[in-house]
């Protein structure tokens, strides 16, 4: 075998691994975390690839309120291992609820 397609194949396979394993979980600013964080943790059965406490709570719940974003965001933070904690970001909030924004 050639040696770029060693790389390409091996680069696929850690797509793979990464996609199905990892969860980048975005905590919109609010008052508890001003700033907002982008957290990289293992991925649970009820998260996507892309996911914020609003849009598990729209997908579960049907809306969103303060209570289930709370609930959610501690469902998560203690059911999982944080690998990483990155910058907010709105792009990937966006991604996750499907293009809405959610206020405070």
């Amino acid at each position: 075998m050639s040696k770029k397609l060693i790389i390409l194949i091996s680069t696929v396979i850690i797509l793979i691994v990464t996609y199905s394993q990892i969860t980048l979980f975005v905590v919109q600013p609010i008052g508890a975390v001003p700033t907002g964080k982008t957290l990289v943790i293992l991925r649970l059965n009820k998260t996507n690839f892309i996911d914020s406490a609003d849009a598990m709570c729209v997908r579960e719940t049907g809306s969103l309120n303060l209570m289930c974003r709370g609930m959610m965001m501690s469902a998560v933070i203690n059911k999982s291992k944080i690998l990483m904690k990155l910058p907010y970001s709105k792009f990937l909030y966006e991604i996750s609820t499907g293009g809405k924004e959610y206020t405070k």
